[in-house]
This record gives C-alpha cells, structure tokens and sequence, in this order.
C-alpha cells in the first residue's frame, strides 16, 4: 500500500481540498441549477432539517484588483476563461511545494511581476482579510433580492472554472496519455484574474466553503458573467457549505450568519430565511478575527481508492484493521484484490491492525497539552496560534505566516541563518516569555532517555512545546549515547573526542539548523561536525561552512563559501568547551565526496518515495558506517526495509519508538494511523562481504497471516490509500 502521510507539504494537502471541493461545488452547482425548481426546494428542505452550529458563520467578500493566476509551462488551461490548473491536483500530488512552480503561480496585475509565493497567498494573513466597511467587489449590475435565484448557469460555470460536469476526470487521464502536448505549451499565457474570492468560515477559522469569480485572461473586456447575480453565487455557496462543509465535522447550518458586504447582506435578506439560518442585523463592519482565528487545519479526509473527500462520500476504516478509509464495499474489495499480493490491502490488513496498537504507546508523553496534541482532531494551527508560535521556527510546522519584521530564508518563510543576533534561541521564541533558558553551566551529569529527564535538567515547563522542534538534536544526541553504543560497541562512541556525522535528504532540516545549537549544550566536550547532504538543499548555500561555539559573546558573519558564525549562549563558558560545524553539500549523497563520517543519520527518510534512495543505499553499505533512521510509522519502517533489501541485498534493524518524538500527531488524509514525526527509529544492517564475519542481514519478516476474505461489509467503506510497488511510488 501506499501512504505519504508523514511527508507531503501541508500547503499541497491545502490546496489539494480547496481544489476539491471547489470542483464539487461548480458541478453541483451546475446541476442544481440546471433542474427543476422542485429539486432546489428539496435541498432547502433537507438543509432545514441540519443540525444547528452554534458557532458564528461568517460570508468574507474579498475583492482582488492585483494578483492574478499566470499558469505555467506544464498547465494545460481548460476550455474558456477558467482555473484550469483545478484538474492538475489529481491523483499524482507532487510532495514538494516547488514542484507547483511550473504548473501555477502568481503574478502582479499592475505591472506584470512575479508576486509572492503562491503559500503567502492561500494562507494569507487572516488579520488582511477584514473587508471594509463598505467593500463593494464589484460595480457590475446584480439581481435584486425578489429577482435572485439558485444559480443555474452550467455553461458559465464551466468555463470558470475550467472543469466540466463529472470533474474533468477524462481530462486527467487524456493529460497522462500525452504528456508531447503538455511539453510545448507556452508559459507565457495571460493571467488569469479572480475579481472576487466569497469565502465561508465559521468563527474559530475553519473553511467551510470557496467559490472564485473570474474575470478572465488579462485584458479581456469587460467584467465577466461570474460578477454578475452575486447574490444568487453567494447563496448557492452557502447553502453548499451547510450541506457538504469543506472543514471538518458533519453536515450542519449556523445560527448565525454575518455578510462582509452593504449590498450583499441586503440582497441576502430574503434568501437565507429559506434555510432557517438567522442573518445578522447588519453587515460586518467592526468585526475582526478573533486573536486565536486561523485556517484550521483540521480537513476532510479522502478514500484511500478512488481518493473522494469526506464531504463527497460518507467514509468508514476498514472494520479489521481500522487504519484505512473507504468510501464504500467497491474500494475496499479493489484494494483488498489488488495485484500483486504485497499491495493489497489484504497483505497489509494484519500488519496495520498491529500499527494501531501502538497508537496508546506513542500518545503517551509528559507534556500537559498530551491529550490535545496527540488527538485525531488536533489543530496545529490554532494551538500554535494560541501560544503566539507564529514566527520563526515555528512557521516550518503549519501554514501559519511569519510575524511582521522577520528576515526570512529566499526560499521558504524560514529567517536567514546570516541575519541572526547573537542569540541562538531566537528562532525557536515566540511572541509572549522566552521559551528556552539559558544553556546551563555544567554538562548534564546522565544521560537522559526521556523528554522529562531532559526537560528536568533544562529547566523546561511541561507545558512548554519546544519539544517539536528539539526533535532533531535530541534525537541525534539519543543516537550517539544510547543507539551505537548497543548496537556498535566496537566503535567506542562515547570516548571520542570528535564526530563527523552526515546528515542525509535534510533539505528540512538544514531550514531548522538552529535546532542543532542543542548538541552543544547535551555534549560539550565534543567537536561536531555535521554535514547535510541532498538535492533538496539550497543551491546557493552549497559548499557553505559554518562555525558555531559557545564561548563567544556575540555573532560574527564573514560571507563567503567559509561561513562564520560565532553565537553565545549567554554564559561565559569553563574548560575545554568543543564547537559545532555546518557543512552544505546540495547534492544526492551518492555523488558526495570527501572523508568518510563516523555516523549517518536520516529524518523521516521515506527510502521509496525518492529514486536517489536506491543510489544512496549501496553508496552506503560501500561505507559500512552506522546509519540510523527516523520514520513517522511503522509502516514507514516495513517499506524502509524492503527497499533496502531491492537496493543492496542487505535490511534494516527493528524498528523502535523514538523517546525524542515530537509530540504533534501528523493527521492523515486516507487513514487513521498513528504518525508523528520521528516516531521509529533503525538502523541499516549491510550484507555482509564474502567471507567476513559481519552479521548476516535480516531475512524477512514473518508474515503476518493474511484473512483469505475480505472484512465483512457490516460496516462499509472503510479505506486507505492503494499502495503502489515501491517502485511505482510517488516521487
């Protein structure tokens, strides 16, 4: 089976749903509008019957004059004026936010550049999104409220958004048979431009409904027939988002509903009353986001088959296992057959039956926010937000954006090593009290195996969530002093003087590099060097040395391939204090050269989701150096080894719970199992050279038995997603 859970970028799981769910809404839209009147009375009627929210829903009007949509090289636009980048998030979900580049990107209206990334975007500022007091998007004529109606405009539809009826399936499959046309299209198409963005949220911040009126490529005149019956649009909008909301939680209509528009919440006067939604007295005007209000990021959840939304289909877990959803008997029966054996759920089933067994083992932590983080339900955003962990650091773990004043990294939201002060711990603070103490005098006096010995010892609340971003270094600190010593006593770990590790795919890492300034404090008396090597790094930091030590009052940068940077911990140091080396190599490991490290270790590798793994691993075993890895799951694990045996004949060591784990729970979109990051951690066994003594490697696993039946479908639609053969893995 296939899950990449524990590894894609939250923006493109974002954007992915809005995509989704917009598609569904034109094409319901289409069709609702296109019936009957008798069946637009239905929906009224079965909305009626909903549930009430009692939380605040809330209709934001944002008009748009500047940014437009430029689609790149590789978008193949829809038929007319529409968002036809809408059918390029399908079913092969790029893992990385840069591979969006040459599909879309934003640009500016006014003078034709390039504007921000396209994630600044989509999660913008919710503080920006107040419309004004009087904000009218547009001057076009719209219905009066006796003249307003459901929207029953297909073709219009349509060519908005740039998706026909069904969703453009067939189109996906014509773009994967074709890929000659989709080389020569031009990159240098008009914009396209959004003249207004109508979104539905309730108060806390969840996204509830999107539609998006089009005005067209640049230059066209006019305004578009999308302004047009804005009344009309925003009803169908709402009334979709009560029957099929985007966010999470069933079906359900508000209390109550305040408009961000004067002419808009007129218009609605008439039309909302049909659901039994109470509309405010008058428009929003004083009303802002609450200080904990962000984009949830709580989302609907998808079929692990055929990949519909929670809001789509109705899913239920496999009633064997419970780790994977489905949307109904067919997906579970498709997956449960498929070919070979080692894909089908029907293998898979026992094993990840046995993963959510350890659910309670890994939610059990001594943090006071536990029960919270560790929830199904868990919302990264608002808790951050909460605690005022929006800068920084701290942006790296959400979609939340940057405080105002932050020098940030060219390629991400993450600050600029060479803009730091002289504080290490700057990066990992957010707005209220200083998060980290400073280092203490003296080196621990044992080592910790906890997070409680080690927040004990740092002087740490329980309370305190640094232990997020702490995952890294104290997970390289458990791997020196606990890990090799059991598993390579011959090395001697402990009574080196130095170490020069490698720090393999960290193109995250390296964007949280502060972090490791910890392993100054954990092993003073080491010199470390450590070395992060793949192509995911910055190319522009490559061959870039840093320098960082404890026993300078304050920072020195020197540009260049030789960087320096000398930060204090705020405590004039004793004795025969080591220092902590940077080094940048941008490209896959198996092409690096230089000295052979002491010690390799991977975050969260996912050795068969990039092809440079079946490179790497053999450069690797040619080593015969300890390598230690991380993985999110057990499942991760299992897939680890079997690509390491493809790789290099070799296997990889049990895998076991890492005590350094972060806290957060990751949220999967097609199952429900337990992932956290750096949850497992192992380490490679090579195989071993002819004639040697080494230890053979690992045989297979026993084989779990495998049901000859599928589950039986007393509860239905259980699911998780089809697992492709390693080598047919997402890239």
């Amino acid at each position: 089976m296939e899950f990449v859970s524990g590894y894609r970028d939250e923006f493109l799981d974002f954007t992915a749903l809005l995509f989704g769910w917009f598609r569904k809404f034109v094409a319901d839209r289409g069709v609702v509008g296109a019936s009957s009147e008798g069946r637009w009375r239905q929906l009224e009627a079965q909305i009626r019957r909903l549930p009430q929210d009692p939380a605040l829903w809330v209709l934001h009007v944002l008009p748009n004059h500047t940014v437009g949509i430029s689609l790149g090289q590789r978008a193949e636009p829809g038929p007319g004026s529409g968002l036809g980048v809408a059918r390029l998030l399908g079913e092969e979900l790029p893992l990385h936010l840069q591979d969006l580049s040459p599909y879309v990107s934003l640009v500016s209206l006014e003078d034709g550049e390039e504007g921000e990334e396209k994630g600044e975007d989509e999660g913008a500022d919710p503080e920006k999104m107040k419309p004004e007091e009087d904000g009218d998007p547009a001057t076009a004529s719209r219905e009066s409220p006796q003249e307003a109606s459901p929207p029953g405009e297909p073709e219009d539809t349509e060519q908005e958004a740039g998706i026909c009826k069904d969703g453009c399936r067939e189109d996906r499959a014509e773009d994967k048979t074709r890929p000659e046309k989709r080389k020569g299209l031009r990159s240098e198409a008009a914009p396209l431009h959004v003249s207004c963005l109508l979104l539905v949220t309730d108060e806390h911040g969840t996204i509830l409904g999107i539609d998006l009126l089009m005005n067209g490529a640049r230059g066209s005149t006019g305004r578009g027939s999308g302004i047009e019956n804005l009344a009309s649009r925003a009803y169908a909008l709402l009334c979709h988002s009560m029957a099929c909301p985007m966010g999470s939680g069933d079906p359900r209509k508000p209390r109550q509903l305040t408009v961000g528009d004067t002419q808009l919440h007129r218009e609605l006067k008439s039309l909302v009353p049909r659901v039994g939604v109470q509309l405010a007295k008058a428009p929003m005007r004083t009303w802002g986001p609450r200080p904990g209000f962000t984009f949830a990021s709580l989302r609907a959840r998808t079929c692990h088959v055929c990949h519909k939304h929670s809001f789509e289909v109705k899913l239920t877990p496999c009633p064997q296992c419970r780790a994977v959803l489905y949307c109904g008997e067919a997906c579970l029966l498709a997956d449960w057959r498929r070919c070979p054996d080692d894909v089908s759920h029907r293998f898979w089933c026992p094993r990840l039956a046995a993963f959510m067994e350890r659910a309670g083992e890994l939610a059990t932590l001594p943090f006071t926010y536990t029960a919270e983080v560790t929830s199904e339900t868990f919302n990264k955003e608002a808790f951050l937000a909460s605690r005022g962990l929006t800068r920084g650091y701290w942006t790296q773990l959400s979609m939340l954006i940057p405080g105002p004043g932050v020098p940030r990294h060219p390629r991400s939201n993450t600050p600029s090593l060479s803009l730091l002060s002289g504080d290490p711990y700057q990066l990992l603070q957010g707005d209220g009290p200083t998060l980290m103490p400073s280092a203490p005098p003296d080196p621990p006096k044992s080592l910790f195996g906890s997070w409680q010995d080690y927040y004990q010892w740092r002087g740490l609340n329980l309370d305190c969530p640094m232990a997020v971003l702490l995952t890294y270094p104290l997970t390289v600190y458990y791997v020196i002093t606990h890990l090799v010593p059991q598993s390579f006593p011959e090395l001697n770990i402990q009574n080196k003087q130095s170490l020069k590790i490698h720090v393999v795919e960290a193109g995250k890492e390296f964007d949280l590099v502060m972090v490791f300034w910890e392993l100054l404090v954990l092993l003073p008396h080491v010199a470390l060097e450590l070395q992060f090597v793949g192509d995911d790094l910055p190319p522009e930091n490559d061959q870039q040395h840093f320098t960082l030590q404890r026993d300078e009052p304050e920072v020195s940068v020197r540009t260049g391939s030789g960087l320096s940077a000398r930060l204090s911990s705020g405590t004039k140091e004793k004795g025969g204090r080591r220092n902590l080396q940077i080094k940048v190599s941008a490209r896959p490991y198996h092409v690096l050269q230089g000295p052979k490290p002491d010690l390799v270790i991977g975050f969260n590798s996912g050795f068969a989701l990039k092809d440079t793994w079946l490179s790497s691993l053999p450069r690797l075993q040619s080593l015969r150096v300890p390598a230690f890895f991380t993985e999110s799951s057990e499942y991760g694990c299992m897939m680890d080894d079997q690509i390491m045996a493809v790789a290099t004949g070799g296997g990889t060591s049990p895998p076991q719970p890492n005590p350094f784990r972060s806290p957060f729970r990751l949220r999967a979109a097609d199952n429900c199992m337990p992932w956290y990051c750096n949850a497992f951690i192992f380490h490679l066994v090579y195989k071993p050279t002819q004639g040697s003594g080494a230890r053979p490697a690992p045989g297979p696993a026993a084989r779990a038995p495998t049901p000859a039946a599928p589950p039986a479908p007393a509860r239905r639609r259980r699911g998780e997603k089809k697992p492709g053969r390693w080598a047919r893995r997402r890239r």
